[in-house]
């Protein structure tokens, strides 16, 4: 049962592996509205998307766990006075 279990699971894997292997929608439209420009302001359009969808889920936790990090902040640098 575990083996059958297993592949399975590996199947599923790499059948879903084309869907994932596509790349996120804003990366797609700003390669394709910018195709025509030079390759400097091609590379900070792309990186700023990217920094984009990087810092959402960075402030999201950051407001979730506000406590726990301010807590451990105040633990860690009175431990070292």
């Amino acid at each position: 049962m575990k083996v059958k279990l297993t592949g399975l699971f590996l199947f599923l894997i790499t059948l879903s592996q084309q869907s994932f292997a596509q790349g996120c929608s804003q990366c797609k439209l700003l390669a394709e509205q910018n195709a025509s420009l030079d390759e400097n302001s091609f590379g900070s359009n792309i990186n700023g998307g990217i920094l984009y969808l990087m810092i959402i889920p960075y402030l999201l936790l950051m407001f979730l766990f506000r406590k726990q990090i301010l807590g451990f902040l105040k633990t860690f640098f009175s431990k070292k006075a």
